[in-house]
């Protein structure tokens, strides 16, 4: 068969631990409840990978039976027919299990928590946090994502302290996971008199957002603060404690809330914000434990690091980890799809050299 045999062991590591997890959930008193969410699911993600385990099984027997024809005079020229056939249906089977074996669990949510902050550069990079807000909602409207925007923190300038928004839709984990990390911008504030162009930054975190089903809070772990909600005297905000502050005692992550009027909504979606930022530690934690055992680094989408720099003077968009250059135009109109295709293809790359 043309597909290692490394990754047809792994083919075989999915069917065992499918058979183990059909064999629990058959088992006599069932499965409990809590548990029982987590292992359909992953019984699920793993039922792919044993269909193409058994379409490659089936493709070597009749490779087998083949190969046996070609000493028969009568049917060597039917064996050697069906010999070139296979070589196209092994491929194409061999590149599909490629692709189940390198796919993760979480490339297909379709809810993410996005969290943009101005970085150094003072009211210049709040400016800049509000343009790349800008820019992601014009690439959410291209996708056909919905969004909607849970806490805001505006700066005098008109621009973002930081914000905080989830977006929803087919695709939104697996493509803007790749905006997490450290965004330069260089360029000329309208407010500098000589001409001289300014550095200032903003950071991006994106979080799957995870349900109930992926993580277990105690309650008994959060402290959960009411306050009146910050902002011009006399709105409502101000007159009741709307605002909310919920903190994980075990981990110290706090997450505040105060952009509805309703304490109760915003204790949800302070919630929501809560569980993805501790289900996100976790996904990292694992990761890297995995890059561990294999002694090399694998992207963890590490929310330090430098990803981008945008240079207005000469219109370039740099993606240091593409190491790709870009229409900075067209980027900030919302035309971000180039930049994500290249970083998927080189994402490919790297999870098929970590196999």
């Amino acid at each position: 068969m043309a597909l290692a045999e490394a990754l047809f062991a792994k083919l075989r590591e999915a069917k065992a631990r499918y058979d183990e997890l059909t064999a629990l959930l058959s088992q006599e008193g069932g499965v409990e409840g809590r548990r029982l969410p987590g292992i359909l699911r992953e019984r699920g993600a793993l039922e792919k990978r044993v269909e193409l385990l058994a379409r490659l099984d089936e493709l070597a027997k009749r490779r087998e039976d083949a190969q046996a024809m070609l000493s028969d005079p009568e049917m060597a020229a039917l064996a050697k027919e069906e010999l070139a056939a296979l070589e196209e249906d092994e491929r194409n089977v061999d590149q599909e299990a490629v692709d189940a074996l390198i796919a993760e669990e979480d490339d297909n949510r379709r809810k993410v928590i996005m969290e943009i902050r101005a970085g150094t550069g003072g009211d210049e990079a709040s400016l800049f946090a509000a343009d790349l807000f800008r820019l992601y909602q014009y690439y959410f409207d291209s996708q056909g994502w919905k969004y909607e925007v849970f806490d805001a923190s505006p700066s005098d300038v008109g621009g973002f302290k930081e914000i905080t928004l989830s977006v929803e839709g087919e695709g939104t984990w697996r493509k803007l996971r790749f905006e997490s990390g450290g965004h330069r911008v260089q360029r000329v504030p309208a407010t500098e008199s000589q001409g001289r162009i300014h550095t200032s930054a903003a950071t991006v975190a994106v979080l799957p957002e995870a349900e109930e089903v992926d993580l277990e809070i105690n309650p008994g772990d959060l402290r959960i603060d009411t306050m009146r909600a910050g902002g011009a005297g006399g709105q409502h905000v101000n007159k009741t404690e709307s605002a909310v502050r919920i903190t994980h005692l075990p981990t110290g992550t706090m997450v505040v809330c105060m952009d509805e009027k309703s304490q109760h909504k915003n204790r949800a979606r302070a919630m929501r914000v809560l569980r993805s930022r501790l289900y996100e530690a976790e996904r990292a934690r694992q990761a890297a434990e995995r890059a561990a055992m294999r002694k090399t680094q694998i992207g963890t989408g590490d929310r330090n690091a430098r990803i981008r720099t945008y240079n207005f003077p000469q219109n370039r968009l740099t993606d240091h980890r593409a190491n790709e250059n870009y229409s900075l135009e067209h980027v900030m109109a919302g035309k971000l799809e180039p930049v994500v295709v290249d970083l998927l293809a080189l994402e490919r790359e790297e999870r098929i050299n970590n196999l």
